[in-house]
């Protein structure tokens, strides 16, 4: 929609962060007959062709965009039939929907695709308004991402550990079909993702490159062809040859999260005014288990959820109810927020005790039923369905 002044209207909620957790709590909030500014850096759309991201999508995030018409066409959400993870030393875990009953492990998704769906379903959506700047309301819900300048702003401590990795992404045409599977390698030079893109019969795939700072700056400045090279043999030619369809990015990997939630802004008269946070603003994990978006759709639906029923005497703005939110959210993220932080540390140390262990360790996954298919689940999305 195009960004426009706020006009002298009431609104129930200011969201500043126009992302796609953003846009997705605008549209959920405006279902429930709430009158939302949704706020919008006025800066130009990337463009489709040089963005080079992509989410690992779960079933319930799925569900939620499909609620709001907003989940892109197949074309732009290739379905994950199985998942293949290998360590340094031969070990390895295979991941199938079909042994979980499921249509799809995860599905991968074009960002620009699905920012395009969500753009559409706000600019017909009536009770959203998108503004160029912030306006009274309620209450505001900070979604701008981990660089936040409004979480600053309201004072919120933002607890970061950074990694020594950074993540490295770019898109790939493969000789061979990627068949629908998304394969991961954890090996001594980094973890690495291929991504599955374009549909049930692409060529192409997302890559996500976790190395060491040191190597950022060797691997952006290789020629196309050398960095091509890298990745094949990282690897271990299993799409065959490879070679660069996007440039490349990189940006320094970090676990956080914001030491408040929500909170209760400055009085205007006698109306009661609160902040919240959402998305990466409040929480960052790092990508290997491809599960950052996944969590700030969820802070979208639990805070929505929250607000939905709430009593009808009750503002929006009820530091009860955004406090509600704040220990669900908070009591949700920690298992994964151990997991992912816990695997991160385990395979990023080079000392041979710790590689027979992780290595023995996904060999045992592999012979473990039971826990083989609790991973798949809570990576799914479905383990509380």
């Amino acid at each position: 929609a195009p960004t426009i002044p706020a006009m002298a209207h009431t609104f129930d909620i200011c969201i500043r962060g126009a992302g796609i957790v953003g846009r997705t709590l605008a549209l959920l909030l405006a279902r429930e007959r709430l009158r939302v500014a949704l706020v919008a850096a006025p800066t130009a759309q990337p463009a489709a062709a040089t963005d080079v991201r992509a989410y690992a999508l779960n079933t319930a995030s799925r569900a939620l965009l499909q609620s709001l018409r907003s989940w892109p066409d197949p074309q732009h959400a290739t379905a994950v039939a199985r998942m293949q993870v290998f360590g340094d030393q031969g070990s390895a875990v295979h991941f199938d929907a079909a042994t979980q009953s499921a249509d799809a492990l995860a599905w991968i998704v074009d960002v620009p695709a699905l920012e395009q769906q969500l753009a559409e379903a706000v600019r017909y959506q009536p009770q959203v308004e998108v503004v160029s700047a912030p306006v009274d309301a309620a209450l505001t819900i900070v979604c701008e991402g981990r660089a936040s300048s409004t979480r600053a702003e309201f004072g919120v401590e933002f607890d970061v550990t950074p990694y020594t990795q950074h993540a490295i992404a770019t898109r790939l045409a493969c000789e061979h079909p990627h068949g629908q599977v998304a394969r991961q390698w954890f090996l001594p030079q980094g973890i690495l993702a291929f991504l599955p893109l374009g549909g049930a019969d692409g060529h192409t795939v997302a890559v996500v490159w976790s190395v060491e700072r040191e190597q950022v700056a060797p691997l952006l400045d290789m020629e196309p062809e050398a960095f091509a090279e890298q990745l094949h043999a990282a690897s271990q030619g299993a799409l065959g040859h490879l070679e660069l369809a996007a440039p490349r990015a990189a940006w320094p990997l970090q676990q956080a999260q914001a030491a408040r939630w929500c909170g209760p802004m400055a009085e205007s008269g006698k109306t009661t005014r609160s902040w919240v946070l959402a998305g990466d603003a409040a929480h960052n994990i790092h990508p290997l288990a491809g599960q950052g978006l996944n969590l700030g759709l969820a802070d979208a639906q639990t805070l929505a959820s929250v607000l939905q029923g709430r009593d009808y005497w009750r503002s929006v703005a009820d530091m009860r109810l955004l406090r509600r939110y704040e220990r669900e959210r908070k009591a949700a993220m920690l298992p994964m927020s151990l997991a992912t932080d816990g695997l991160q540390q385990l395979f990023s140390r080079p000392e041979n005790p710790l590689q027979a262990l992780r290595n023995w360790g996904l060999r045992g996954v592999e012979r473990s039923g039971p826990l083989k298919n609790w991973i798949a689940r809570q990576a799914m999305g479905t383990h509380g369905l």
